[in-house]
């Protein structure tokens, strides 16, 4: 679902819950972001979110792992540890069981990669395969990451690189490079865990975090800019993208959720370079099991740098946090 439709569709639902009636429930509908969190006592937050969807790759492994990390991502974006899945399965009855086995074994693979366990699931009958988790993780009161905070002269860190929404679009279109399809798979496989675990040793340091997925770099940047009041300064070239995935921007494919990401964050940007069509393609590419997009206060950038590097983590340096109009992404 777009961010449009689903803006509308929540609306309803904003004014049902009053948060003071519930003083436990530390994120939710009335503070939107990654996942809800859930105070047990001073020490222990639960952390819970949920996420699922169809096929993006063939092989029935590959896309039971590539789901599970993507669930698992929000998890981290939390600064939460991952405790249990849950699987959330709908499959057509008359396709082999043994490709749910397989969509079955890569999720509980990553999940035990994860450190957590696979306790349960729900099976519904559907005529598109579907898969994904239910994910409960555990974090202290005073360590929570969410996309608010950042402030100005935050350095803007990015943990993956994007490109899947194009690279997999191709792949459904038969017209993919086999070795830019493998390394997006590697990509959205890859636990956002050994990040998540290199800045909780920057307590204080790490302002606001999200992790960048279906509302492409710059919708999700937008919400980090929105909830800290503050604008993303972001610059183009420094962004990484995924071997392959220019050429076929530039081919012009495109997944249906490019568009939706800019109809409605287009608004929002402001560009202080030109951009070919290509480039904005990419730079509203869905996202699926994106990077980590966080935010680091001056002083401490080089040195998470330095620790991501050190443990040969992924990250690239793509911009700053600067004053402006709160929710605005610079393209410079």
């Amino acid at each position: 679902m777009g961010p449009e439709a689903l803006a509308q569709v929540l609306r309803p639902l904003a004014g049902m819950f009053d948060p003071a009636r519930y003083p436990d429930l530390l994120q939710g509908l009335a503070q939107p972001d990654d996942a809800a969190v859930w105070r047990l006592d001073g020490e222990r937050a639960l952390v819970l979110t949920s996420d699922f969807f169809p096929p993006l790759v063939d092989d029935p492994y590959d896309f039971g792992a590539i789901a599970a990390a993507n669930a698992l991502s929000d998890l981290y974006a939390m600064g939460a540890d991952a405790l249990l899945g849950i699987n959330l399965v709908g499959f057509p009855p008359d396709l082999d069981p043994g490709i749910l086995t397989q969509i079955l074994r890569g999720g509980a693979e990553k999940v035990a990669e994860a450190g957590a366990v696979i306790a349960g699931g729900h099976t519904t009958s559907d005529p598109e395969p579907k898969y994904g988790l239910a994910v409960v993780g555990m974090v202290h009161p005073e360590r929570i990451l969410t996309k608010g905070g950042a402030r100005p002269g935050d350095r803007l860190f990015l943990g993956k690189p994007i490109g899947t929404g194009v690279i997999t679009t191709a792949h459904k279109r038969g017209n993919v490079e086999p070795l830019h399809l493998e390394a997006a798979v590697a990509s959205m496989s890859r636990l956002n865990r050994f990040a998540a675990e290199i800045l909780r040793r920057f307590p204080g340091a790490i302002h606001a975090a999200t992790d960048v997925t279906g509302f492409s770099l710059v919708g999700h940047g937008h919400e980090m800019a929105e909830h800290s009041g503050l604008t993303l300064r972001i610059q183009w070239g420094a962004v990484p993208r995924l071997e392959g995935a220019e050429i076929l921007a530039e081919a012009a494919v495109a997944p249906g959720g490019t568009r939706r990401n800019e109809s409605y964050f287009g608004e929002w940007m402001r560009y202080t370079r030109e951009l070919s069509e290509s480039e904005r393609r990419l730079l509203f590419d869905p996202q699926t099991s994106g990077g980590l997009l966080f935010a680091a206060a001056p002083d401490q950038a080089e040195a998470v740098r330095r620790a991501f590097e050190e443990a040969s983590e992924p990250l690239w340096p793509v911009g700053e946090v600067v004053e402006g109009i709160a929710g605005a992404i610079e393209i410079v």
